[in-house]
Order: C-alpha cells, then sequence, then structure tokens
C-alpha cells in the first residue's frame, strides 16, 4: 500500500450512517427479510441493537445477552413499554428478557430461538471462550439463522488513531482470510451455509482492503430433528434473569376487552352523533324524514348498502338512540378486533349499556360524547 495514500484517506475517511448503526439496519433488514419470531442478541451491551428490533412487527421474543450486567442495567428501562403501549395495545405479543452471563455457557433460556446475532462480539472473547462459542450458538442453541459481525483488520491502516485493535478490550481482530476460514470450518461442523458480506465500504481504490466490518450470515441446512431437540439440553440455569418486560398485547383477553369496549362506543358515539344531525337537519319535515337513511349518508357505500339490505338502521325511541350491534360489528376495526359476532357479544357483556334483548347498544341522546 503507498504511504503518502494511506496517510490521505487516514485523513477523511468517514462512515455516513455511523458505523453501528449500519450494522445495526443491516440485522433489522434481515428480520424483515426472514420474518423471526424469536431474536437473541448475544452481546448485548448497551441494548440499542434490541430498542430498534423491538419495533419489528413479526417479532414476540427478544432476547439480550451479555457478561457485563452494569452496561446492560443502565439502558434496559428503554426496553419497558411507554404509556401509549397500554392505551393501544398491539396484536402482537412482546416479551423483552435480558440475561446476565458467558456466550461460553449454556442454558436452557436461549433454546428455541430463530435468529441470534453477535454483533462486534468474538472479538472480545479470550481464547478459552472463543473455543467454546460455536458448540453454545450453533450446536446447543441451534437457530436458523446465526449473524456474526467482527473488525477487519485489513481496514485498520485506513483507520485514524488505529495502532493495534480498535478498542482495548478487543483480543483479536482478524483479516478477511482468517474470518472466513473460520466461519467456514464452523458452518461445515454444524451443518450451516455462510455467506460472507459486510459494511463500511472502502474508499474508490481501496477495494481490496474489504468492508470495514465483516459479516458472516450463516444458514442451518436442515430444520432441527426430533432426536437433535431430545440431545442434550442441560436444565440447570447458568444466566441470571436481569430484566423482563411483557407488552400489553391484544392477545390478552383483558386488553383485547378494552379495546372491543372502547371502539364499540366510539363507534356508537360517532352514528349518534350524525343521526342526531340528520334529525335537526331535516326538522319536523315528513316527506324528508321518510327519505332518511342515516348510515347510507353517514358511512361508505357498503355499510350503507349493508343497513338498508339487514334491516340494521339505528332509531330513536324516547331519549335513547339504539344501534344494533349487527350494525357495529360490520364496521371493519370492530369485526377485526372480535373475529365473531358471538365474540363481540361475550367482550361487551355487562361493560356497555344494551337493549333489553341485548341486540342493540343504548345511546343517551342527552350523553355527552
Amino acid at each position: 500500500m503507498d504511504k503518502n495514500f494511506q496517510e490521505e484517506f487516514t485523513q477523511i475517511i468517514k462512515f455516513k450512517p455511523p458505523l453501528y448503526k449500519q450494522r445495526h439496519q443491516f440485522v433489522k433488514d434481515l428480520v424483515e427479510k426472514y420474518k423471526p419470531k424469536k431474536v437473541a442478541d448475544l452481546g448485548c451491551a448497551d441494548c440499542s441493537l434490541l430498542r430498534m428490533l423491538k419495533f419489528c412487527s413479526c417479532i414476540e421474543v427478544l432476547a439480550g445477552l451479555d457478561i457485563c450486567a452494569n452496561v446492560m442495567k443502565e439502558k434496559m428501562h428503554t426496553l419497558s413499554p411507554l404509556p401509549v403501549d397500554y392505551l393501544q395495545p398491539s396484536e402482537r405479543s412482546l416479551t423483552i428478557t435480558l440475561h446476565h452471563g458467558s456466550v461460553a455457557h449454556k442454558d436452557p433460556c436461549m433454546l428455541g430461538f430463530d435468529l441470534v446475532t453477535c454483533i462486534e462480539l468474538i472479538e472480545h472473547l479470550e481464547e478459552p471462550e472463543l473455543k467454546k462459542f460455536p458448540e453454545v450458538v450453533f450446536g446447543f442453541m441451534a437457530p436458523s439463522i446465526v449473524v456474526i459481525s467482527t473488525p477487519n483488520s485489513e481496514f485498520n491502516p485506513l483507520l485514524p488513531g488505529v495502532i493495534l485493535y480498535r478498542h482495548p478490550d478487543h483480543k483479536f481482530e482478524w483479516n478477511q482470510a482468517q474470518f472466513q476460514s473460520w466461519a467456514l470450518a464452523t458452518a461445515r461442523c454444524y451443518d450451516y451455509s455462510v455467506e460472507f458480506t459486510g459494511v463500511g465500504h472502502p474508499p474508490t481504490g481501496m477495494e481490496k482492503a474489504g468492508f470495514c466490518t465483516q459479516i458472516g450470515v450463516f444458514i442451518r441446512k436442515y430444520p432441527q430433528t426430533g432426536e437433535s431437540l431430545q440431545s442434550e439440553k442441560p436444565t440447570e440455569v447458568i444466566y441470571e434473569t436481569v430484566f423482563k418486560a411483557v407488552y400489553p398485547s391484544l392477545k390478552d383477553e383483558k386488553y383485547l376487552q378494552n379495546a372491543v369496549i372502547s371502539e364499540v362506543i366510539f363507534t356508537a358515539q360517532i352514528i349518534k352523533h350524525r343521526l342526531m344531525s340528520k334529525h335537526e337537519e331535516y326538522g319536523n319535515d315528513p316527506e324528508r324524514k321518510s327519505k332518511f337513511q342515516p348510515s347510507v349518508d353517514c358511512f361508505s357505500d357498503y355499510l350503507g348498502k349493508l343497513v338498508v339490505e339487514k334491516n340494521m338502521e339505528p332509531f330513536v325511541s324516547g331519549n335513547e338512540v339504539y344501534i344494533p350491534l349487527a350494525t357495529i360489528f360490520s364496521f371493519p376495526k370492530v369485526n377485526r378486533l372480535c373475529g365473531t359476532f358471538e365474540k363481540l357479544c361475550k367482550l361487551i357483556a355487562g361493560k356497555v349499556t344494551l337493549s333489553s334483548d341485548g341486540s342493540a347498544v343504548m345511546v343517551n341522546i342527552e350523553c355527552e360524547d
């Protein structure tokens, strides 16, 4: 490498977005491609990758593992549900758990994951830990996909201030050939395939240096058999659980009931408002009243047609507006939440004021919306 050429790029090379964000985006893109339900991040540190992944709608279980409990504890509150999560529960379930422990140890809490990420982890491992690492991740955990990223030492001469390693805690940094040799041997041993890529492109003219961060994506060749699932699976708990959050979900009956009740009341109030507006507009003109079809004017043509064909129109009696449950059930959001008419009736029973025969929601005309 020409010394002057090297010094020139050492002064100007910068990554946009920052390299850690590129690594996280790489994982997120992989999640969007393969749609894993259960994801574990080994060496999760400050939980920044987990914070990004919790918004991926396919993921139902997230777990983090790190040898340094203090770093996790400083940021673990950022993984807790927010007030809006309780006000508007998601349709999916989501559980996030953080564990304190070493990737060189086996613990049953790490079984059953679809995707395992090891982002900038292996270079922090001592030699004995690195030797145990493949058996723990590929042999014991055996997820469908494993993503491993690590610094590419061939890129180091282009980085300002890097003399030996990029971080004082790094025990080694591999060049491209070393990483690929280790990854290929590991893949062969545990029946995985592996593809190599990376993030952090080198400057023009320095392509031979490779990516700043090299990445191996391992895909398990064969699904786990019953025999492999029943192989040595220790029951002894090694890791310490330092954090667990269960997000509110519409799969939980109590949150589903609250959501359905709110939607039923909201829908009933809208229908009442439109119905009373039409009454005020038409006044006491009998001819205009006879032409009044509230749901046709209030909502979509489809729903209007449904009301007329099935005689589901709301009506006023005394100080009460009666809105048939069948009309409310026909609204897309209520329908999606409940699934069946019977489920709707069950969820709102005793929680919403109904007519004596239970067929309609009753709303007082003078009641504030």
